[in-house]
């Protein structure tokens, strides 16, 4: 059975997610299968089709989250050097194409959001900065090109 490491706040997340589902969500699905039921024939029960669909989506969220909890490590960051890129850190590097700046933290392919720049280490780009330091540079081969990178920051 694989590990999946988690930041804290990534295994919080994830855990109040599995809260909402099983307290909030699943209740109202349940309700909802019991007035479709109310409609009559079930074979031709278009409400009643839509919310064991609705249900069966998400037992299976819910199986997925307790199955990655079950497999879970907290990551300790003390244990991981300061100095360098590994998972937690939050990195600010400088676009040597582009000449701006952007900031990443390295997170489990489970926790991984760009919307948030957080990155996977399996990604390209975070394979690419782990183990860097400060003014190390990157090179990442992406499907759009090569990306070149120089590490300005590394914080925990």
């Amino acid at each position: 059975m694989n590990r999946v490491y988690l930041t804290k706040e990534g295994y919080e997340k994830l855990r109040s997610e599995l809260e909402k589902l099983e307290k909030e969500e699943r209740p109202v699905v349940i309700d909802a299968i019991s007035r479709a039921r109310e409609f009559g024939d079930l074979s031709e029960n278009a409400e009643y089709a839509a919310a064991k669909e609705r249900q069966m989506h998400l037992e299976k969220r819910i199986a997925e989250i307790h199955e990655k909890l079950t497999r879970s490590e907290i990551i300790d960051e003390a244990q991981i050097p300061k100095d360098k890129a590994y998972l937690g850190a939050t990195v600010t590097l400088k676009d040597e194409n582009k000449g701006c700046e952007v900031t990443y933290t390295l997170v489990s392919t489970d926790e991984a959001d760009f919307s948030e720049n957080k990155i996977s280490t399996e990604s390209p780009v975070g394979k690419a900065m782990l183990g860097k330091k400060v003014g190390d540079k990157v090179e990442a081969t992406v499907p759009a090109g090569t990306l070149n990178y120089e590490i300005l920051s590394i914080d925990r």
